[in-house]
């Protein structure tokens, strides 16, 4: 597979050749052959893309439009010079985008980047440019920038390599952004268009295409999670005596569900008396042994070998309703805290 995945490296960074009618960039040729190879080949092909890559090409994947029969002869002519034929016209689809993710990175690494590309209307090529270089040369390229143009570029990026350029800027910009990257609504495009050009003459390149993008809430909460626990307090205490109500909304945003491995035993019990066996066992059938030993070995004997039982019993479950059920628990949980019934300080 060695020399299609270069191949496919080529075609998404533009290097082929143009054959045919096709007015696609890179990227949506890119998707559109992942589509047309199907998912065992399409899943190969994405996992040798590194993350960016890959959430562009997803990006398209999930937005890909209605392709003649011409179109994609001359993909796959471009790609390869096997005599493949399409006989119909084909499109992509968040559900074909995330089973072909599921198989090349896993699970929730798939629910993730579909959480991050899914409901977007344009892909993150206008940015690929920045958000492809190291995080010291992107702190190095926004030391001079405001805190809102920071927390723009800031919000394209990954949340660890956000957490990497934030922690490398002064202590005072780090909360400033953080403040704009919670509030960040979505960009008017002639603004990002701006953004992106005055920062890529800075770095000697061109960037082709332009995108809103949003921040907010959850998009500074991944930031802040993949911090160090030292600089992520420090900011958010610093936060707080300036705008308690948004650090209280990024802190419950910042809880998960595996982060009630963290909880002690009777904050736990006090969660799970308000969860039923049912929804519990739907949300530890995906959960890592750790995690699924620390909540059943918060209930009574009696209440783990029936959630056991229910998770043995259970039939194929769709990610979603594994979703949901944990963002139930995880709601239980915030609503607890609120009621000051427990407390995620520890956490």
């Amino acid at each position: 597979m060695s020399g299609m995945e270069s191949a496919a490296r080529d075609m998404l960074r533009g290097k082929t050749v143009p054959t045919g009618p096709v007015r696609l960039t890179p990227s949506q040729k890119m998707a559109a052959l992942l589509v047309l190879l199907g998912e065992e080949s399409a899943s190969i092909l994405l996992k040798s893309l590194d993350d960016n890559e890959r959430e562009l090409v997803s990006s398209e994947m999930v937005n890909l439009p209605l392709m003649t029969v011409e179109q994609q002869t001359s993909v796959l002519k471009e790609f390869t010079e096997m005599a493949i034929q399409a006989n119909s016209g084909v499109s992509g689809s968040v559900e074909y985008t995330r089973m072909v993710l599921e198989k090349s990175v896993g699970l929730f690494k798939a629910a993730e980047v579909i959480g991050r590309v899914g409901t977007r209307r344009t892909s993150v090529a206008a940015m690929q440019q920045i958000i492809d270089l190291d995080a010291t040369s992107i702190c190095n390229l926004l030391k001079e920038e405001q805190p809102q143009t920071v927390a723009l570029v800031v919000s394209y990026l990954t949340a660890q390599k956000g957490s990497e350029v934030l922690k490398s800027l002064p202590e005072s910009l780090q909360e400033q952004v953080i403040e704009r990257l919670a509030t960040l609504a979505s960009t008017p495009i002639e603004v990002v268009e701006t953004v992106g050009e005055v920062l890529s003459k800075k770095i000697g390149r061109k960037v082709t295409k332009a995108l809103n993008q949003t921040g907010g809430i959850k998009a500074a909460a991944a930031t802040l999670n993949a911090m160090d626990k030292t600089i992520r307090l420090g900011i958010l205490n610093k936060l707080d005596e300036r705008v308690p109500d948004l650090v209280r909304s990024i802190r419950m945003k910042m809880f998960t569900f595996d982060d009630l491995a963290t909880l002690d035993v009777k904050s736990l019990q006090k969660i799970l008396r308000e969860v039923e066996a049912a929804r519990l066992a739907i949300a530890l059938s995906a959960a890592n042994e750790n995690l699924r030993q620390t909540l059943l070995g918060a209930l009574s004997k009696r209440a783990a070998e029936t959630v056991n039982d229910e998770i043995s019993n259970l039939g194929k479950t769709s990610l979603r309703e594994i979703e949901q059920a944990q963002e139930g628990i995880v709601d239980v949980v915030r609503k607890l805290e609120t009621d000051g019934e427990i407390s995620l300080d520890s956490a």
